[in-house]
C-alpha cells in the first residue's frame, strides 16, 4: 500500500515512519489504550472490551488479519469477531466485556515484522540503512544481492523504492546480523571489490556499521554517529581531523557552538564598555 493510499494514523506511524501530529497522536492514543487495558487485567471477572476492540483494529490497520491476530494471542478467532461485530447469527451486538486473560493476551500482540504478513509494504528506511552500512565496510553489492537471492539490478532498485516487503526486510535484517562483523575478504570478495564498495559508499556518504546502534536503524529520527560525538562541536572537529565528510548534526552543532562564542564575546564587550 503506497503512502497515498494509507491514511495518517497509527498504521502510518508504525509502517511508514511518519511522525506528523496526526500519526503521533494516534500512537499516543494507542499507548494509552494499551497501558490502561493491561492495568485492567488485574480486574475480575470482566474488563471493558473497548480497549481490546481498538487494539485489534489498530493491528488490522497494520495489515494483520484477524486469523493472524488470534493465532498470535492464542485465542479463538470467533471471540475476536464477537468483540468487533457481535454475533449476527444470534442477533447479539458487539461484546462489551471480556475476560482479563483474553484482554491481556490480545493487547500483548504488536505489529512487529514477524507478526505482519510477508507481503505487507513498510518503510524501507531500516532495510536501506543496513545495506548501506554493509557496503560502507566493504561488502560489494553483488555479494549482498547473491546472499538474498536477488539479481543485481533488482537489488539496486530495492534501495530506491518508497516501500519494501516485510519478507525482504526480514531477510535483510538477518543478513545484516550475520555479516556486520564479518570480513568480506573471508567470503570471497577481492581487495579491489572491497575498495570499490567502500569508495562507492563514501561518495554517497553512507554511514558504516559502527555509526549505528542496532535499535536506531529503523528509527526515522535517529542519525548515524560517525565520530562518537556527532551533534556537537567536538564531533565536527573529529570529522575534520579524520577526513570524514561532515554530517548534518555536526554541522548544526558547530553552528550552535559558533553562536555561543559570538554571544559570549558580545557579552564580554558589553561589560567592558
Amino acid at each position: 500500500m503506497a503512502d497515498a493510499e494509507r491514511e495518517h494514523g497509527y498504521a502510518r506511524y508504525r509502517l511508514d515512519g511518519c511522525r506528523c501530529y496526526t500519526c503521533g497522536y494516534a500512537r499516543a492514543q494507542y499507548d494509552d489504550n494499551r497501558n490502561r487495558a493491561i492495568a485492567y487485567g488485574t480486574w475480575q471477572p470482566w474488563v471493558d472490551a473497548e480497549p481490546v476492540r481498538v487494539h485489534v483494529r489498530y493491528l488490522q490497520s497494520c495489515e494483520m488479519g484477524l486469523r493472524t491476530i488470534a493465532a498470535r494471542a492464542g485465542v479463538n478467532r470467533k471471540n475476536l469477531q464477537a468483540i468487533l461485530h457481535g454475533r449476527p447469527e444470534r442477533g447479539t451486538p458487539a461484546q462489551q466485556k471480556v475476560r482479563p486473560s483474553l484482554a491481556a493476551s490480545v493487547l500483548a500482540v504488536e505489529p512487529t515484522l514477524e507478526n505482519l504478513a510477508p507481503s505487507t509494504l513498510i518503510s524501507p528506511l531500516g532495510t536501506r540503512r543496513r545495506v548501506q552500512a554493509l557496503v560502507a565496510v566493504g561488502w560489494p553489492q553483488q555479494y549482498l544481492a547473491a546472499y538474498l537471492g536477488m539479481r543485481p539490478n533488482n537489488f539496486g532498485q530495492m534501495l530506491t523504492r518508497d516501500h519494501v516487503l516485510v519478507r525482504r526486510a526480514l531477510q535483510v535484517r538477518a543478513m545484516y546480523e550475520e555479516l556486520w562483523n564479518a570480513d568480506p575478504a573471508g567470503h570471497g570478495a577481492t581487495p579491489a571489490g572491497i575498495a570499490r564498495a567502500r569508495r562507492y559508499a563514501a561518495d554517497r556518504r553512507w554511514a558504516p556499521v559502527g555509526a549505528w546502534d542496532d535499535e536506531q536503524l529503523d528509527d526515522p529520527e535517529a542519525f548515524p554517529d560517525w565520530t562518537g560525538h556527532c551533534g556537537t562541536n567536538q564531533g565536527y572537529q573529529a570529522h575534520y581531523h579524520s577526513g570524514i565528510p561532515y554530517c548534518q548534526p555536526c554541522r548544526d552543532g558547530h553552528r550552535a557552538h559558533q553562536r555561543q562564542l559570538l554571544q559570549a564575546k558580545q557579552a564580554a564587550s558589553s561589560k567592558a564598555a
